[in-house]
């Protein structure tokens, strides 16, 4: 089987290489080049299951209006004047119930619980190397009514089997000795202790050499057009950007282009509900290991998180509704810089390099992984920040399901059919969500 993958961010990469492992012969073409030099290139450096958290949350709205006068919100709306961005918004706003808050939560928690065992199955057969921890993630609350808040997380978190550890002040200061420095009020945390952490950029490079060792073709710096179709609508190749290139073929195709993944879409009559979500990022050089975090430590009250790689901390977080814009916004920095020096005083802040992408959300902020209206497209897309947590699992779990090969886990919920009516045809775009 002959199967093409679009996109070499960290879920196309996972893809091809269990794609590749199952015995396909595997084609990836990527626009940039190299592997993860977009949305994976610099994000939060998190692998955290038990942290996946549909932001799509009771109390949300609410949250948003006060955000809006806030200087250091973690959310903010910027209208690009287009009508799905408005859509997207009705179908998130949807999800906000807390009905529909535990049905998202426990898709995501399933496919994110999954996604580390095969990272865990990877890391022992390879060895693979990433700059990887495995002290878990803590969450830091400023405030009592974040405390009472994360009792719902929990009751979630139980019912799937994560573990986890509810800690006061004290318990806070002793998972993560440097916050004994801090000058924020934190009143307690939820650590994680199974959570991991890493440099995907590396980890997305040194897959792409395995799966090349497997067969993997790479095509970088190859720009594509869309979708070739025959007369009947089926999907035929793949038309690259050159005026005299032939259209790639291939038997199965897999669309895994993150945020561009709905534009690639408009030449089939299917849409998706996948927009991007702008995050930034601050990669800053350890000066003193004992005012650095052990592992990831992530702040309720403004969404960032901070991660340690070897001698590195990556300061991400935010999100910007605000459609493809890439500008670097002096503000967004200020607040990142602001977490940091509130959380982790002493580093210096003047050798941070400052970057942004663009992570691919659902309404839901379930991903879209599986087949599609049309028999020989999958989809491995919209996975939000959640982007390296959930990749090795999307990838195993597609590879699955393209090969005939039982999946490990129920796909129940994780594919496009939730966002098509029963009796609607791919050409009239996407429904909030099926009910529960």
């Amino acid at each position: 089987m002959k199967v093409i993958v679009l996109g070499a961010g960290v879920v196309g990469v996972s893809t091809a290489y269990y794609l590749a492992s199952a015995g396909a012969q595997v084609t990836v073409i990527d626009r940039q080049a190299g592997p993860a030099q977009e949305t994976s290139f610099a994000n939060a450096g998190q692998v955290s299951p038990g942290y996946s958290t549909p932001w799509a949350a009771p109390g949300i709205p609410l949250k948003a209006i006060k955000w809006l006068f806030q200087r250091h919100a973690p959310l903010s709306v910027r209208m690009d004047g287009s009508v799905f961005q408005l859509r997207w918004l009705a179908a998130m706003l949807s999800n906000c119930s807390p009905k529909r808050y535990t049905v998202n939560k426990e898709r995501m928690l399933r496919l994110a619980s999954y996604s580390r065992e095969c990272l865990q199955a990877l890391r022992e057969e390879t060895g693979i190397q990433y700059e990887a921890r495995t002290a878990g993630t803590l969450q830091l609350f400023r405030s009592l009514e974040q405390v009472e808040q994360a009792e719902r997380d929990i009751r979630v978190l139980r019912d799937c089997g994560i573990d986890f550890e509810l800690l006061d002040a004290h318990g806070v200061c002793k998972a993560e000795p440097a916050l004994r420095h801090s000058r924020a009020s934190i009143v307690g945390g939820l650590r994680l202790p199974d959570d991991e952490t890493g440099d995907c950029f590396q980890f997305t490079n040194q897959l792409a050499r395995l799966a090349i060792a497997k067969g993997v073709q790479f095509r970088f710096g190859t720009p594509m057009r869309g979708f070739t179709r025959d007369v009947h609508g089926a999907i035929t190749g793949i038309q690259l950007d050159g005026a005299n290139e032939a259209p790639l073929r291939a038997d199965r195709y897999v669309l895994a282009l993150g945020s561009y993944s709905r534009e690639f879409l408009g030449s089939t009559g299917l849409e998706i509900p996948v927009y991007p979500v702008k995050g930034y990022s601050l990669t800053i050089p350890i000066t003193d290991d004992s005012r650095a975090p052990v592992s990831t430590v992530l702040d309720e009250t403004y969404k960032i998180a901070l991660t340690r790689f070897d001698r590195r901390i990556r300061v991400g977080g935010m999100a910007e509704l605000s459609g493809f814009n890439l500008d670097l916004r002096q503000r967004r920095r200020e607040t990142l810089e602001m977490v940091t020096n509130q959380l982790f005083p002493g580093g210096d802040l003047s050798q941070a390099e400052f970057w942004t992408g663009l992570r691919p959300m659902t309404p839901d902020s379930t991903p879209i992984v599986g087949a599609s209206p049309h028999p020989n497209l999958f989809l491995n897309t919209g996975h939000g920040t959640l982007g390296w947590t959930m990749a090795c699992g999307s990838g195993q779990l597609l590879a699955n399901m393209m090969t005939g090969v039982p999946t490990a886990i129920s796909s129940e919920g994780l594919g496009i059919s939730r966002y098509l009516a029963p009796s609607q045809p791919p050409t009239r775009g996407f429904v909030a969500g099926q009910p529960a």
